[in-house]
C-alpha cells in the first residue's frame, strides 16, 4: 500500500494514521460479506488490515461465503510484507451471532467436508491477529474471537456460546483450546451450559485481553496495533507461530468428534434445535430422546420374540 501523505491533526500535530482504504485487486473486489480495508500508521510506515464482518442486518451471521471471502482477505494481508496486524471486526452494533441458523441446516455438512474455518484462518495467519468485539460475541464469534491472539472488548459484549441450546455441535481445534484460555472448567462450563458473560466477566476469566467504553474501542484497538507495529515485524512472525503450535496438538484429540460431526444433522435431534430457533419455540430435546427410547425397546422386544427358541414338536 502506497504511503500516505503525512498531514497534521487540527491541533497542528503529526497524524498518527492515514485513511482508511478499501482494498482492490484480483479476487478482492467482489466481496458481499464482508469488508476488507487497510490503513498506514504514518510513524512506522507499517499498514494495519482489517476485515470486517459485513451484514449487521442478520448480525453477521457466518456462512461458507463468509469464510471464503475472510480467505481471501487474510491471504492478501498475510502476503503483504507492508501489514503487520489484522484487526477482525464486526459491522454494526454486534461483533456477532454465530452461524447462519438456515444456512447451518445444510451448509455446515458442506462446511465439513470442504471446510477451512475461519479460526483456522487466524491459526495459520502469519500476522498477529486482533478481535474487536462490541454487543454480542456468541458461538462461532466467541471462538474466532478468543482463537485471536489478542482480544478487546467494549464494555457492552456479551461473550458465550450457543451450540448444545440450538443442537448445533462443535469439533475442532478450538472446542479444547478454549481450555488453555480460560481453564478446563470455565471451557466446560462455557460450551456446556451455554451461559452468557459480560465484559468484565469475560476479562476476569482471561477471555479477553481488556475492557473500553465503547466509544474508545477502536482508538484502543489502534493503540495496541501501533504497539505491534513499532517491534520487528519477523520476530512477531516467530512468536506468533510458536505460540500458535500449541492449538496444532489439538488435532489428533478431534479425531472421535470430527466421525461423529457431519451424520449429526440427519438425526430427529440433530435437526430440532435449528427447527425450534426458527420457530422461535422452545426444543423438545427429551421428548425425542422418549421416542427413540420407546423405539429401541420395541425393536428390543421384537428380536427377543423371534429369537426365543421354539419348542420342539413332540
Amino acid at each position: 500500500m502506497e504511503a500516505d501523505v503525512m498531514t497534521k491533526t487540527e491541533d497542528g500535530d503529526m497524524a498518527e494514521w492515514g485513511e482508511w482504504v478499501q482494498v482492490a485487486g484480483e479476487g478482492l473486489d467482489d466481496f458481499v460479506e464482508i469488508l476488507y480495508e487497510k490503513r498506514q500508521h504514518l510513524l512506522s510506515g507499517g499498514s494495519i488490515a482489517r476485515v470486517s464482518l459485513n451484514k449487521p442486518e442478520r448480525m453477521n451471521t457466518l456462512t461458507l461465503a463468509t469464510v471464503d471471502e475472510m480467505f481471501r482477505a487474510f491471504y492478501d494481508a498475510n502476503h503483504d510484507p507492508m501489514v503487520g496486524v489484522i484487526i477482525v471486526a464486526g459491522k454494526g452494533k454486534h461483533f456477532g451471532a454465530g452461524g447462519d441458523v438456515e444456512w447451518e441446516r445444510w451448509g455446515l455438512r458442506e462446511a465439513f467436508y470442504n471446510r477451512y474455518p475461519h479460526n483456522r484462518l487466524i491459526r495459520l495467519s502469519r500476522k498477529p491477529v486482533i478481535a474487536q468485539v462490541q454487543g454480542y460475541c456468541i458461538a462461532g464469534h466467541n471462538h474466532m474471537a478468543y482463537c485471536c491472539d489478542f482480544t478487546i472488548a467494549a464494555d457492552n459484549a456479551v461473550f458465550g456460546q450457543a451450540g448444545p441450546r440450538v443442537s448445533s455441535p462443535a469439533d475442532g481445534f478450538f472446542v479444547p483450546y478454549l481450555t488453555k484460555v480460560v481453564g478446563a472448567k470455565k471451557a466446560r462450563e462455557m460450551w456446556m451450559l451455554c451461559r452468557k458473560y459480560k465484559a468484565e466477566q469475560a476479562l476476569a476469566m482471561g477471555l479477553v485481553n481488556t475492557v473500553v467504553p465503547l466509544d474508545e474501542l477502536e482508538a484502543e484497538v489502534e493503540r495496541w496495533c501501533a504497539e505491534l507495529l513499532e517491534k520487528s515485524p519477523g520476530c512477531l512472525e516467530v512468536l506468533k507461530a510458536s505460540f500458535d503450535q500449541e492449538m496444532d496438538g489439538y488435532r489428533e484429540s478431534c479425531v472421535t468428534s470430527a466421525a461423529m460431526y457431519p451424520d449429526w444433522f440427519d438425526m430427529p435431534e440433530g435437526k430440532e434445535g435449528g427447527a425450534a430457533f426458527l420457530a422461535k419455540r422452545k426444543p423438545e430435546f427429551w421428548r425425542l430422546r422418549e421416542r427413540e427410547a420407546d423405539a429401541r425397546q420395541a425393536l428390543l422386544d421384537a428380536y427377543q420374540a423371534e429369537s426365543k427358541p421354539q419348542d420342539e414338536e413332540s
